[in-house]
């Protein structure tokens, strides 16, 4: 698998010089698999600029995962450019929300009046893939979904391809089990040996006491499970708007003193937009 981050940003895009190194764009993921099929995972603004990419590598099949219907996770799909271009085809994965959850939310991000162009007026093929809420396999790839702790519910991931395995679990609070949610030992099991974790981790434990029950975690709760969960890469992810590069520098440097007092060989560091990964 080789994995790059198009943007790690939580809630709301931000521009500014203070947000260079890790970027301001919001969650979306990409994911090339061994047979290079195209895995993408939300469609935060971060799409864009993917977007702009495919086009120039003149690829234009992908299929689609959505983590949950949360504004910033949705808000770049109109300009993401391979939608208007006829030869595209893209393969939506409803599992494992209902059918009708996801057939809703593509739709409705772009129902008047949010936007001038309408998704029927869209030219680019999509279909949406029905299947096991357990696994599913796209190509080489075995997806394993798990219930976030997050309002309004979603899912979090495991990507698996040639014994290798990636966990994506952006906004999960780790601290509250929300309605729909699992408690933390299931996240414990869940990323298990992982070779790459990348996990919610928003708050300060000072910010945390006035944002429970918003569901994202701090940091030092990601940390936690993956040290717990013997995972070799921690990426810190769902960058808060607020936190700029300064004090997210100031987090890791926090992160890897606690590694090394507790004896792990965990790799921790913040994901920001472009950054890549091979496993």
């Amino acid at each position: 698998m080789y994995i790059t981050c198009w943007g790690s940003r939580g809630s709301i895009p931000v521009s500014d010089k203070d947000y260079i190194k890790y970027g301001g764009d919001t969650t979306c993921i990409e994911i090339r698999t061994r047979n290079d099929d195209i895995i993408i995972i939300d469609a935060g603004t971060g799409i864009r600029r993917l977007g702009n990419k495919l086009i120039k590598e003149k690829r234009y099949k992908y299929d689609f995962i959505f983590t949950h219907a949360h504004w910033d996770h949705l808000m770049g799909f109109p300009f993401f450019k391979p939608l208007y271009l006829k030869h595209t085809e893209i393969r939506i994965h409803t599992h494992p929300f209902s059918d009708k959850y996801v057939n809703d939310m593509i739709p409705r991000i772009m129902a008047p009046p949010n936007f001038p162009v309408r998704y029927s007026d869209l030219k680019a093929k999509i279909f949406y893939k029905n299947g096991s809420p357990a696994q599913f396999k796209i190509g080489s790839v075995t997806v394993e979904p798990i219930p976030l702790s997050h309002p309004d519910k979603g899912s979090g991931y495991k990507f698996i391809e040639a014994g290798k395995s990636f966990v994506f679990l952006t906004d999960n609070e780790l601290g509250f089990v929300h309605p729909g949610g699992l408690p933390y030992k299931a996240y414990l099991d869940f990323s298990s040996g992982a070779d790459l974790l990348i996990h919610d981790a928003e708050y300060t434990p000072e910010e945390y006491k006035n944002r429970k029950e918003w569901g994202h975690s701090v940091y030092t709760d990601a940390l936690n499970l993956a040290i717990e969960a013997g995972v070799k890469k921690l990426g810190l992810f769902h960058l808060s708007q607020e936190r700029t590069d300064c004090k997210m520098d100031k987090i890791v440097e926090i992160c890897k003193q606690i590694i090394v007092e507790k004896g792990s060989s965990l790799e921790c560091f913040a994901v920001g937009s472009d950054m890549t990964f091979e496993l």
